[in-house]
């Protein structure tokens, strides 16, 4: 799991458009943090700061710690957040924060390892039916990703869900049942058009003839 991240943030007691155009202007976003069986409070945050979480492969749904200054540290994530649509930038987001121990449902990938046996046979085809998968977990406890071991796969076999390994405290959002990667064998005859016996290939665009004569 990756070193948690933490954005500084300074509580604010003072509301409004002109405030807010000067947070903004000093490279700042207003936020609001609810949750957490807490009330709730605005603070700014380093825009900067908020926009390279964003930038990252989870992107909004990461989950990071926020210190707020006299107030201690959250984990929180985002709820909603308002992109300004003419020059793109975030200019207010609305931040959940978490209780102690309270778990939550996020959407992780699942990444394939190795090289699957069955791979090197003739017409063997590797597939991925998942490549994510939610889990509900506390929010420090959240994989960075599900590794899958398909060195030992051989063709005509799959990976379900149900095969999964995740720590403890981690469940999975999904049915057991679901195919998380399969091999199988394709032969070259089965990529030809089978035609019965003495049937003429059908060609498109042409309409078969109707008994009777046609009218002139």
């Amino acid at each position: 799991m990756a070193d948690k991240i933490v954005v500084k943030a300074v509580k604010r007691d003072t509301r409004g458009k002109n405030e807010n155009r000067r947070l903004r202007a000093a490279g700042k976003v207003p936020v609001v943090v609810y949750g957490g069986g807490s009330v709730s409070l605005a603070a700014t945050a380093e825009l900067k700061d908020l926009a390279a979480i964003i930038r990252t492969d989870s992107g909004a749904n990461t989950v990071f710690s926020l210190d707020i200054e006299g107030e201690g540290i959250n984990d929180v994530i985002f709820q909603d957040r308002q992109i300004d649509p003419i020059i793109g930038r975030l200019v207010h987001a609305d931040l959940r924060r978490f209780s102690k121990g309270e778990k939550i449902e996020m959407t992780v990938p699942i990444t394939l390892i190795g090289h699957p046996a069955g791979l090197d046979e003739e017409g063997a085809v590797l597939t991925q039916a998942l490549r994510e998968i939610k889990v509900i977990c506390e929010p420090a406890n959240t994989p960075d990703a599900i590794e899958v071991d398909i060195s030992e796969m051989a063709a005509g076999h799959a990976i379900h869900v149900s095969d999964l390994k995740v720590a403890a405290g981690i469940e999975i959002v999904e049915p057991g049942e679901s195919v998380v990667a399969s091999i199988a064998s394709i032969k070259e005859a089965d990529l030809e058009p089978q035609l019965e016996e003495g049937a003429a290939p059908e060609v498109v665009g042409e309409t078969p003839a109707e008994g009777g004569d046609t009218e002139g």
